[in-house]
């Protein structure tokens, strides 16, 4: 198959957000050290701007965030262009399209506020500036089924849905592209790799700190939205997936749709929402703000392989350490040559995961302790990967909507598989519990996973030592 054409300019809209600041222009400069940009870059900005203080704001950027490389900043400070205007204002488009110039296949980054992205298609749609053009869309691709329905179509009014790239970031993370190399490049894992040898999944994704002044935006989120409908399910899919039946986009992403459309959606059983003691304190919240920071859910897969096997799910903001981690533990044998009775938590063998902030992939198993008995101990074999010259997510996944290779990002028919899920829960449908800063959540959360040995805790290893 003849590879797609690279875009021959890139435009990101919000070029004086905070998206842009903390994460796009430290990629396009890294972008550029690796000779991957060499395109004209046109940032949307407000019409009060100018182009030296936008570069400015780049040097800030990426002084703050990553570190300045003098070369390739200049490099990217003269390739930076301008376009200021209002996103309401049709005349923005046409000053976009002038600035645009020879291009033909430009690939628009929308790093906007979700409100914004039918404004802005719908600007880009009365130009001639689209034919041949990508679209980058930053999630949430909407906030429940129905709009996201409705942003898809908006989008396919104008694109072809071979030229939209639904930009998830943790997607791009080299420990989640880890983990599904790891699934599919080892021989001894696929035979064991089912209901019958699994026994549970657990995935976490905690953090220490609260809403970090993002107050306002996280009001109109909540941990369902924010990372379980997107990242924690596309963890899910990765880790539970069939093997992709050929190679190519196509086929990975086929088989990552497959695997979230088996998902069965969540109930109020399956589902506890909690809040932080104190999120009311934050700026930007309700005093009376019933949006969760915490949600943990058991999950159930409706196919053959996985059948009967729970997969639990657990988010939140304010719990005792800053991770995201994997765990699948694996059922005990038939029968004990030994007489020990094996099978409870932290006796099981396991894989675990860590996908940050280090990195590292755990086998977990049995060896004997020294003695004369023939008894055991838990031993876990790691490998720790260190991340020396480790690719950003931004700066991957930009680079791979430049060439239009879509096999990190979000698919229509995944995007809304992954909604369904969710749907069920989403808002007050579900009770809100309190719980304590530096705790695992709300209490509530433990009938989950009481018949499963409860909660895995991830844990942060001291310096030098394996968690």
């Amino acid at each position: 198959m003849k590879a797609p054409a690279p875009s021959d300019a890139l435009v990101f809209f919000g070029a004086t957000g905070d998206l842009a600041y903390k994460m796009i222009y430290p990629a396009l400069q890294a972008m550029i050290k690796r000779g991957r940009l060499d395109v004209p870059i046109i940032g949307m900005a407000r019409p009060s701007w100018s182009l030296d203080k936008l570069r400015a704001r780049a040097r800030a950027s990426v002084s703050e965030h990553g570190g300045l490389d003098p070369a390739s900043f200049d490099k990217l400070s003269a390739q930076l262009r301008y376009v200021g205007g209002d996103y309401n204002d049709p005349t923005t488009f046409d000053r976009l399209c002038r600035a645009l110039g020879s291009a033909r296949r430009p690939l628009y980054y929308l790093a906007i506020r979700p409100e914004m992205f039918s404004t802005v298609i719908a600007g880009l749609k009365r130009t001639r500036c689209t034919k041949e053009a990508r679209v980058v869309v930053e999630k949430p691709f909407g906030r429940d089924l129905a709009s996201a329905k409705a942003l898809n179509r908006s989008l396919l009014a104008v694109f072809p849905e071979s030229a939209i790239f639904r930009i998830d970031h943790y997607l791009g993370k080299e420990p989640v592209q880890n983990l599904m190399y790891f699934r599919f490049s080892n021989a001894f894992l696929e035979p064991i790799w089912n209901r019958d040898f699994v026994k549970s999944v657990h995935i976490t994704m905690a953090e220490s700190s609260g809403v970090k002044g993002r107050g306002r935006i996280y009001e109109e989120l909540g941990a369902v939205r924010d990372v379980i409908q997107n990242h924690m399910l596309q963890v899910i899919a990765c880790l539970a997936m069939d093997e992709p039946k050929g190679a190519g986009p196509k086929a990975l992403r086929d088989e990552t749709a497959r695997l979230l459309k088996a998902i069965e959606p969540l109930d109020a059983r399956s589902t506890v929402r909690g809040q932080f003691r104190g999120y009311h304190d934050e700026p930007g919240v309700a005093a009376d703000s019933g949006v969760e920071t915490f949600a943990a859910v058991r999950l159930h897969i409706g196919s053959e392989r996985w059948k009967g096997v729970p997969f639990f799910i657990r988010a939140g903001k304010r719990l005792p350490v800053t991770c995201t981690e994997a765990l699948v533990e694996l059922k005990a044998p038939s029968r004990s040559v030994f007489g020990e009775k094996i099978g409870g938590r932290g006796q099981a063998n396991h894989l675990r995961f860590r996908l940050g902030p280090d990195v590292a992939i755990g086998l977990g198993v049995r060896s004997k302790a020294p003695g004369e008995a023939m008894a055991g101990r838990q031993t876990e074999l790691l490998a720790v990967d260190d991340g020396a010259g480790e690719m950003g997510p931004y700066e991957r996944l930009l680079g791979d909507a430049m060439r239009g290779d879509a096999t990190l990002f979000a698919r229509e028919d995944a995007v809304l598989a992954q909604w369904r899920v969710v749907e069920p829960i989403l808002g007050d449908k579900t009770p809100l519990h309190g719980y304590e800063p530096a705790t695992w959540g709300p209490s509530e959360a433990d009938r989950l996973t009481s018949r499963f040995g409860g909660w895995h805790d991830p844990k942060i290893a001291a310096p030098g030592r394996p968690s």
